[in-house]
């Protein structure tokens, strides 16, 4: 059959072929911190039962189950009319998981008994909760067609509570069973008072199973039996060998004598007597006779719990204690207190206590209130017990009356009056309107006073048609309210040029007069009754500096001072200049600006342009925080200027002025090839070549330096440069040791020096004569007789001159002696 949305039905719960599973329960533990409680509601009403679990020892949400009656799973029941809701509450103190049940527009045959089950690895807990459908009427059955038809009626699955009017002859509903469909069984059980109608489907079930003939039993157990609470039952079996011992069992725990617990015998017959059943007697019964078993069910049938003393009704006063006592006709029984039709919650925060003694039950409340007017009642098995309880107020009587009071603003503020009885609630009102309490008002409206406290309070105790009235005036110093402006040292700072607009926010009562001053003159500004207002159109340089407010009123004089502060772009940097120049680079310093618009200065960006053109270039992307700086990659011999832009946090100046024009000139390379030609007693000749590199600048000329070895004295050797690659340095010391070097001038300056590798000796070298034989003499010459033979030899010969005397002089010639071989044929 298909679930409805319209209606939950018996009808769609567990088949009887499931009921053999076993379900398995864990043991019970306290997992619900706060329970579902019963309640009433009338038909087309819609209700909520809610059960919360603690989270705090939980590391995973616990499984919760919802039962109808004793055996019924409502969780495929759920559509329009049942609604189940989870949620998981982490931002408490005490985290917790809340389970809900809707239902929505009840019907009659929803009332009845339901049960919640939570079960977490090895814990479990469950309550019951009764639902009470006002407006029941007589139970009637729709006819096919009609809304919600095939809908069972709930009422079956609930224990008959009326007493019994007359003995009905006993039936044996085990055969009514076994011979009735499956869709009568539920009828059946209401008809005559089953609570376990699925014990006896599982033991229905058994019984349908083929029996193989038992050799130790001529008849085993019944499969059932049945017993009202605090009867007698006989279990019999037939025994096909009375010599075979038995034992029997109690939900498979062996069962031994006792006063409760008799055994007979009786020929072949073995009687297990149970005497005074009780509930736990409720249970699986078997017997053993060796191999062989037979197994039975006992259903205990409780008796109804009679009202044996009604309630009476009560009437008293607020603070009086209440007591509800009622009898019943069994000790120990459950029995349900209700108000006004719902169920009296009874946990440890409620004002509300119970109290068992025997048969006796109390129903006490400590301090009544007047809500605690209503119609209470006692529920038990058998019967209902109501009774009236009245709570009225006690007389009022004013003890000292409200008094009009003047106080200062800031201070606290105390209306207080006395009256009896103690502890009456009422409501305060201020001009009329109604004050909630809060944390800066409590009921007694002890706190510190506003402007808004000012007015006329009344205070009206609860049920009482009398009040009492006092009037407060609050006075107010004038203050100013600079924190409003959340200004570090009570600055504001605005860019020139913007609008500024001062709102200061001010108190005082009454009204004050405002003055704003800066200096000894007074500004205009606009004043409200909670601030004042300064407002600059276009703000300038001019407009920094110090404004002063003054505030006075009757009540006294208050100031205060905020800080203008207007910024703006710097001034432009002083021009730059370009103390050196090279090839490609230049340096060049400026000056920071006279005036940093207010604001610190973050670096400068630096622009060229060649003389001859308009178009400006910047140099430099990132600022340069130094007010130095050096231009590269420029064109030599071409003409440039360059200006500088000062930056800070409002923007960029104006330029400054340009430069004057410098053209980048590079001096030359160094000589190169640098030589010793000729040296004498007091004169080295030096001989070199041009450098590699001579760039727009030219060559003007080189410029000779010597020094002695072992000092760092260089000297000019000529005077003026020359333009010759070759040059005697006169005046020397004899057989001293030099060093020399030559540089390359130009009009950008002197060039890196070459200077000669080792020290030169100033003294004239004295050679030998030398004969440098040429490749061809070298060989052997053939002639003939009689011919011409002409050898043509060079040789090297220093020639000397000798101071013999002053009137002659002697040459002398070197003779060189050559070794030739001639052959003649």
């Amino acid at each position: 059959m298909g679930r409805k949305d319209s209606v939950w039905s018996l009808g769609d719960g567990q088949p009887p072929e499931d009921i053999d599973k076993q379900i398995e329960t864990p043991p019970l533990s306290t997992l619900l911190i706060e329970k579902p409680q019963g309640g009433s509601i009338t038909v087309g009403g819609d209700i909520t039962f809610i059960a919360k679990v603690e989270a705090k020892d939980l590391l995973r949400k616990p499984t919760i189950k919802w039962f109808k009656g004793k055996w019924m799973d409502l969780a495929s029941k759920t559509g329009k009319h049942l609604q189940l809701k989870e949620s998981f509450d982490r931002f408490t103190k005490v985290s917790i998981h809340t389970f809900e049940m809707h239902i929505i527009k009840a019907k009659e045959n929803y009332a009845g008994n339901y049960r919640c089950e939570v079960t977490y690895k090895d814990k479990f807990d469950s309550c019951s909760f009764d639902l009470e459908v006002k407006g029941v009427c007589s139970p009637t059955h729709h006819s096919e067609g009609q809304e919600d038809a095939g809908e069972l009626d709930f009422s079956g699955l609930l224990k008959h509570r009326e007493p019994k009017q007359e003995e009905a002859p006993e039936v044996d509903v085990w055969e009514i069973l076994k011979n009735a469909r499956p869709d009568e069984y539920e009828k059946i059980a209401f008809t005559y008072g089953i609570t376990d109608l699925r014990g006896l489907l599982k033991r229905l079930k058994k019984t349908k199973k083929e029996e193989k003939k038992s050799e130790a039993f001529a008849k085993k157990l019944d499969p059932a039996y049945q017993v009202d609470k605090g009867g007698k039952i006989r279990l019999i079996v037939d025994m096909a060998d009375p010599t075979v011992d038995l034992k029997w069992y109690k939900n498979g725990q062996e069962i031994r004598p006792t006063p409760k617990y008799i055994f007979e015998h009786k020929g072949t017959q073995r009687i297990l007597v149970i005497n005074n059943c009780q509930i736990n007697d409720d249970a699986a019964y078997s017997v053993t006779a060796g191999e062989e078993k037979s197994t039975t069910e006992l259903f205990v049938k409780e008796l109804p719990i009679k009202i044996v003393k009604e309630l009476e009704p009560v009437k008293t006063t607020v603070n009086e204690r209440i007591e509800l006592e009622c009898e019943v006709s069994e000790e120990g029984a459950k029995v349900k207190w209700m108000k006004n039709g719902v169920e009296v919650p009874t946990g440890v925060r409620s004002r509300y206590r119970v109290k068992c003694e025997g048969t006796k039950h109390w129903l006490i409340i400590d301090d009544a209130i007047k809500e605690d007017t209503a119609t209470y009642s006692l529920m038990a098995t058998g019967g209902t017990t109501e009774a009236r309880v009245q709570v009225d107020l006690k007389p009022l009587k004013i003890l000292q009356d409200l008094q009009d009071i003047t106080i200062k603003l800031g201070q606290p503020m105390k209306l207080h009056c006395e009256i009896l009885p103690v502890n009456v609630p009422g409501r305060w009102y201020r001009n009329g309107q109604l004050i909630q309490p809060s944390e800066r008002l409590t009921i007694l409206h002890r706190a510190n006073c506003t402007l808004h406290d000012a007015g006329d309070y009344t205070f009206v105790p609860e049920g009482y048609s009398q009040s009492l009235s006092a009037k407060v005036h609050i006075i107010d110093p004038p203050r100013v309210h600079l924190e409003a402006l959340n200004a570090p040292d009570n600055t504001v700072t605005i860019v020139a040029g913007n609008k500024l607009r001062l709102e200061i926010p001010i108190s005082g009562e009454p009204a004050p007069r405002v003055v704003w001053m800066k200096g000894e003159r007074v500004i205009r500004a606009e004043t409200f009754p909670d601030h004042t207002c300064l407002t600059i159109d276009v703000t300038e340089r001019e407009d920094s500096g110090n404004y002063k407010i003054v505030l006075q009123n009757e009540a006294g004089e208050d100031t205060a001072s905020v800080k203008v502060k207007v910024v703006d772009i710097p001034d432009a940097p002083g021009a730059p200049l370009v103390p050196v120049v090279g090839g490609d680079w230049c340096s060049m310093t400026w000056d920071p600006p006279y005036y940093d618009g207010g604001s610190p200065i973050l670096g400068y960006f630096i622009e060229r342009k060649k003389k001859q053109s308009s178009r400006w270039m910047r140099l430099n992307f990132d600022l340069c925080k130094e007010t130095t700086f050096e231009p590269k990659k420029m064109i030599e011999g071409v003409p440039y200027e360059v200006r500088v832009f000062a930056v800070n946090a409002i923007g960029v100046s104006k330029p400054s002025e340009p430069s004057k024009a410098f053209v980048p000139l590079a001096v030359t390379s160094e000589p190169t090839m640098l030589v010793v030609d000729d040296v004498t007693d007091t004169t080295v000749t030096m001989k070199w070549r041009p450098p590699e590199t001579i760039g727009a600048a030219g060559l003007d000329g080189y410029q000779i330096e010597y020094c002695i070895e072992g000092t760092d004295d260089w000297v000019v050797a000529n005077k003026e440069l020359i333009e010759k690659t070759k040059f005697t340095i006169t005046d020397l010391p004899p057989e001293g040791k030099i060093l020399v070097r030559v540089k390359a001038i130009n009009a950008a300056g002197a060039s890196q020096p070459r200077t000669t590798q080792h020290s030169i000796l100033v003294k004239e070298v004295i050679e030998p004569p030398k004969i440098r034989i040429p490749r061809h003499l070298k060989q052997t010459y053939t002639r003939m007789v009689g011919e011409v033979v002409n050898l043509v030899v060079p040789f090297v010969v220093r020639q000397l001159l000798l101071n013999l005397d002053e009137k002659s002089h002697i040459f002398f010639a070197l003779y060189v002696a050559l070794d030739y071989k001639v052959h003649y044929q």
